[in-house]
């Protein structure tokens, strides 16, 4: 099978969704490129309390140790030996973040061409993360789609984060819809394994994790950004009007 093609594996799980009635989004590194603004972030604030001598941390160390990570994992990989250190520092690090974000974040390419396919073919939607409140609803406004979702689901704000199933089950839940006829935009292990565990196909988008590291989670679909064709292949037989795009 040639490297743009979708398996028929693939075709047959998205075929069986129909009618579609819901998109589940994550937010860091599925709407936006995000971790290069964290990894400012986590940087700017380490170098700043003498973390590792003040020599800053490189992308090799973020992308190892923190990025895709809930912040109780950071908390403890930084700073084993005080915990409560570690968490002040990833709260202080996030309203940082929260700084930067608005001057730095970018949609994912073609994105908008997604969001517009959705919006015309009258599907619920919901954005699902781990991430802080704040950032979430930050980052979903500046890219001009707080009207777009009806619901954001917060991965602290339920029993369990992802990789658990909760917030994805959850959004389910507040949508109203069946797990049968949804699918899930995710872009790290963690989001995929909780896609999986909630029982319904995922895509993975390859924004900061290679294809083979996203693969070990068993995502049904794997795409480069929201104008990979393999996507409008799938979704060509899904929607009301998918036979336009």
């Amino acid at each position: 099978m040639n490297a743009g093609e979708v398996s028929e594996k693939s075709k047959s799980a998205f075929s069986a969704l129909a009618p579609l009635e819901a998109i589940l989004f994550d937010v860091d590194g599925t709407l936006c490129d995000s971790d290069p603004i964290h990894h400012i972030a986590f940087r700017e604030m380490l170098q700043e309390i003498g973390f590792n001598g003040g020599v800053p941390i490189n992308e090799e160390f973020f992308v190892q140790n923190i990025s895709g990570k809930h912040n109780d994992d950071i908390a403890a990989v930084l700073f084993p030996d005080d915990i409560e250190k570690g968490l002040k520092l990833c709260v202080d690090k996030e309203a940082h973040f929260r700084k930067l974000v608005k001057e730095k974040v970018e949609p994912i390419k073609g994105l908008y061409k997604l969001t517009k396919w959705v919006d015309d073919n009258g599907l619920k939607r919901a954005a699902v993360t781990n991430a802080p409140r704040p950032n979430a609803e930050l980052m979903i406004s500046t890219l001009g789609l707080a009207d777009f979702f009806h619901h954001v689901i917060i991965g602290d704000e339920c029993e369990h984060a992802k990789p658990a199933p909760d917030p994805y089950l959850k959004a389910l839940e507040l949508l109203n819809v069946s797990k049968d006829h949804t699918f899930i935009c995710e872009d790290s292990v963690s989001g995929i394994k909780a896609g999986v565990a909630a029982g319904m196909p995922v895509v993975g988008l390859t924004t900061r994790n290679p294809e083979n590291m996203l693969m070990i989670a068993n995502p049904t679909l794997i795409i480069e950004n929201y104008e990979d064709p393999k996507l409008w292949a799938v979704l060509k037989d899904l929607g009301k009007k998918a036979g336009d795009v």
